[in-house]
């Protein structure tokens, strides 16, 4: 959020190119248009195409903390599906044991049945179909292969769902790295963008993104709804002028809605991962009646949000570069106002 209007995003895929793009289009006028202005248009370009590569960046941000959220779910699941494994297959064990008894009177006894080894088999489906057409089985020993063929079937389903888990997490993975990829790409791009501008152009831009507001809004008379509101807007303020991280929720450093994560953990209030899920995470309000610690979302698709903290002001991480500070709440385009 380096200004309040943005270009629209042309695609992650065209970031690098449209950048290379500018540049050359940029040099290619030089010739053909006055020095004053060719000395300007280039850098103008330029910044506007760096802002352009920070607003993909956040995109595929939060793209990388959807997909990470999901694999941490899926890594807890997994965990839980498999101690549940190990139980039932112990279970199991100790049935046939049980059942073994069986064969070894048997066996002693010199009299041996047929049908005994089906016991240990895998499908004791196939013990007790042999077993009843022989006439070979008490009613008791009936009810213990029954369990066990319902213990086997139960086990043999939840590897099935176990293995699906793992599948599906291996996706995950594959998703966290292909976003990672994404941002890091965009970034480079950016900081290659800038480090293309004179020394001047270069220190105006860092130092525009990195104040932000130079003086603290007033926020007299700016009521929380509740004590959680309170208590996340004040630990959202005492992350000003922390640093813009990607992927992280705190406490040193923070992405958009990692502050906001962090600000509700704080108190005692958990919310999704990411400013999309956020935005549906409470009552949506309008903007008129924004109170303090309101999650306000931008863009059309949700993918940047801030906390509202008062008379028209919210607390952000704009971008890489930026800290955690102050901004007006009409700073872009606003898709909803929510209430946790």
């Amino acid at each position: 959020m380096v200004s309040h209007s943005r270009l629209v995003p042309s695609g992650f895929d065209r970031g690098a190119a449209a950048a290379l793009g500018v540049l050359s289009a940029a040099a290619a006028a030089l010739g053909a248009i006055p020095a004053q202005q060719a000395a300007a248009a280039p850098h103008d370009d330029t910044r506007a195409e760096v802002d352009r590569l920070y607003e993909e960046a956040e995109k595929a941000t939060e793209a990388y903390n959807k997909a990470d959220e999901r694999a941490d779910e899926l890594r807890d699941q997994v965990g839980t599906a498999q101690d549940s494994i190990a139980r039932q297959q112990d279970r199991i064990n100790a049935m046939r044991d049980s059942l073994g008894s069986l064969a070894g009177a048997q066996y002693r006894s010199g009299a041996v049945d047929p049908s005994v080894a089906l016991l240990f088999s895998d499908d004791p489906d196939d013990y007790l179909d042999t077993a009843a057409a022989l006439d070979r089985i008490n009613a008791h020993q009936a009810g213990e292969l029954h369990d066990l063929q319902q213990a086997m079937r139960e086990l043999s389903q939840n590897r099935a769902e176990a293995s699906g888990k793992l599948a599906e997490l291996e996706k995950s993975r594959k998703a966290v790295a292909r976003h990672k990829r994404a941002v890091e790409g965009k970034l480079a791009a950016a900081r290659r963008l800038l480090d293309s501008l004179p020394d001047e152009e270069r220190a105006a831009y860092d130092r525009a993104s990195r104040s932000g507001r130079t003086d603290v809004p007033d926020l007299s008379g700016a009521v929380a709804p509740s004590g959680r509101a309170a208590a996340a807007v004040a630990a959202a303020r005492s992350a000003l002028g922390k640093p813009y991280v990607w992927g992280s929720t705190g406490p040193h450093g923070f992405d958009c809605s990692g502050l906001m994560v962090w600000s509700y953990g704080q108190a005692g209030v958990g919310l999704p991962r990411t400013s999309q899920a956020q935005r549906y995470a409470g009552t949506q309000v309008p903007l008129s009646q924004a109170r303090p610690g309101d999650l306000v979302t931008y863009r059309p698709d949700a993918s940047h949000v801030g906390m509202y903290v008062g008379n028209g002001q919210v607390i952000h991480a704009p971008y890489p570069g930026a800290p955690v500070r102050y901004d007006p709440v009409g700073m872009m385009p606003i898709a909803s106002v929510t209430r946790p």
